[in-house]
């Protein structure tokens, strides 16, 4: 296995920006993926979730894009809208440095917006099928330059109903491309999608890492009315930093945080019932800690990458086997031990032979905790309970902290470009063009990362500065 990123051959801005980020080591399936990718390579992958899959293909897209080409060259299409604001935020901060731009387009957001951001040089965009295909055909998104098609969780846009609206994508996009498909599962329509629209595509399987040793895998028998009683006792002899408790129905949910939140046990929601700012806050926290667990749908399984959640209980069994591997999926990451517990309600006991059939090995039957086992644990619980969780740092803070985000008043409409700036900035006392980041000119506003730490020299000196004959307003962005 290779073991640095710098054995790829990779821009020096991406290797110092997965410094930044903490990427030590390519992990298995990075280590397969990316160097065939950037062969330009047709790619079939097959690999779960928490395998570092997004830096698989976004450590090509960001190489293989170039910098000048203002139409987008590459096209990622997710299941869901979580899951496209996530690889939007891991493309941008891999390609901090080499000053690339991606723009996530996604429903229940002003298409208006995403418009106007498709209209900047964009250089890779996210987007779940929907809204995508709705960007191609209201001619906003201009795909004659796409080189690369990325199709992730390609077996959770099947259980969504999304394939048709990715054919139809497909057949719009320039016929020399390269496409690489990932999926955690491979069911036969995917198969045939593959066989329709991929040229020879070379097959990785990272199956055998998948359900990975670093998983306990545990089922509980318990009757439905007692399951909130059991819950309790579990989280407090587990006792975890955090934790995601999976239901069936936006409604079980609900529920089930009503009775944590009351019994004062530090938690959160999100299902596909609740407006998407409000999803995003609630992902948001989490990530932070701001709570400890989090009350999820499957929908909500997509897109939840947060660092070392080490316990997934599936409070309601998954009707669908495949949704068991994206649930377990969300512990275990990155190298990291996890659990996943089953509550198993005697009506449920039908969809855990399928379940096992597809992970290749039985849960492991275990009792629930016993009365002692509870009053031992539960000083220490309580203890946990009564303090905050330790704020967990984001991936990209460390990154952005030297980021200072300029507004200048000027834009298009003072015939003002992107090298007009960079030609500016650059020639100021201390900086060069390497500390100046993703530049977006609007109609009538431009916003300009300056890296490095170098923002507050770079501001006071702009004040008296002008830009291609033009002394533009300048101050620090909001947001």
């Amino acid at each position: 296995m290779t073991d640095t990123f710098q054995s790829f051959s990779l821009h020096k801005d991406i290797l110092r920006a997965l410094d930044s980020l903490g990427y030590q080591q390519p992990t298995p399936v990075q280590a397969a993926v990316i160097p065939e990718s950037l062969k330009g390579s047709d790619l079939i992958v097959k690999s779960q979730t928490g395998s570092g899959k997004t830096a698989s293909f976004a450590i090509p897209l960001v190489q293989l894009t170039d910098w000048d080409e203002n139409k987008p060259q590459a096209l990622v299409l997710t299941p869901t809208r979580e899951l496209a604001v996530q690889v939007k935020e891991d493309i941008t901060n891999i390609g901090r440095f080499k000053r690339t731009k991606a723009a996530a387009v996604y429903g229940k957001s002003p298409f208006a917006r995403q418009k106007l951001e498709l209209k900047q040089k964009t250089h890779i965009v996210v987007g779940t099928p929907g809204r995508v295909l709705d960007h191609i055909e209201k001619e906003t998104l201009d795909t004659s330059k796409i080189r690369f098609l990325v199709i992730d969780e390609a077996d959770e846009m099947l259980n969504m109903g999304f394939i048709e609206q990715v054919s139809s994508i497909i057949e719009r996009l320039p016929k020399e491309r390269v496409t690489m498909l990932f999926s955690a599962t491979f069911p036969e329509d995917i198969a045939r999608l593959a066989d329709t629209y991929m040229k020879e595509p070379k097959r990785i399987e990272m199956a055998k890492e998948a359900a990975a040793p670093s998983i306990i895998h545990e089922l509980i028998h318990v009757a439905e009315e007692a399951k909130n009683r059991v819950l309790k006792n579990v989280l407090t002899v587990e006792n975890p930093e955090s934790a995601i408790l999976f239901c069936r129905t936006q409604e079980r949910v609900e529920a089930l945080f009503d009775m944590l939140d009351a019994a004062g046990i530090s938690s959160g929601m999100l299902h596909g019932g609740m407006v998407q700012e409000d999803r995003f806050m609630v992902m948001n926290k989490f990530k932070r800690a701001d709570f400890r667990y989090l009350c999820a749908t499957d929908v909500a399984a997509r897109g939840i990458d947060v660092e070392n959640i080490p316990l997934v209980i599936h409070f309601d069994v998954p009707l669908e086997r495949e949704a068991y591997v994206h649930r377990t999926g969300r512990t275990g990451r990155a190298g990291h031990t996890g659990k996943a517990i089953t509550f198993m309600a005697p009506f449920e006991e039908k969809f855990i032979e399928p379940i096992e059939e597809l992970i290749g090995f039985e849960l492991n039957r275990v009792e629930p905790p016993s009365e002692k086992a509870v009053e031992a644990a539960k000083p220490a619980f309580e203890e946990k309970m009564a303090v905050r969780p330790e704020r967990k740092r984001d991936k990209g803070e460390q990154l952005n902290k030297d980021i200072m985000k300029l507004y200048f008043n000027g834009g298009k409409k003072k015939k003002l470009r992107a090298v007009d700036f960079v030609g500016t900035l650059s020639n100021l006392p201390g900086v060069e063009a390497a500390d100046i980041g993703i530049i977006t000119i609007q109609d009538n506003v431009t916003y300009v990362e300056i890296l490095n730490g170098k923002g507050p020299a770079v501001l006071r000196a702009m004040k008296t500065t002008t830009v291609k004959g033009k002394q533009l307003k300048v101050q620090k962005a909001r947001g």
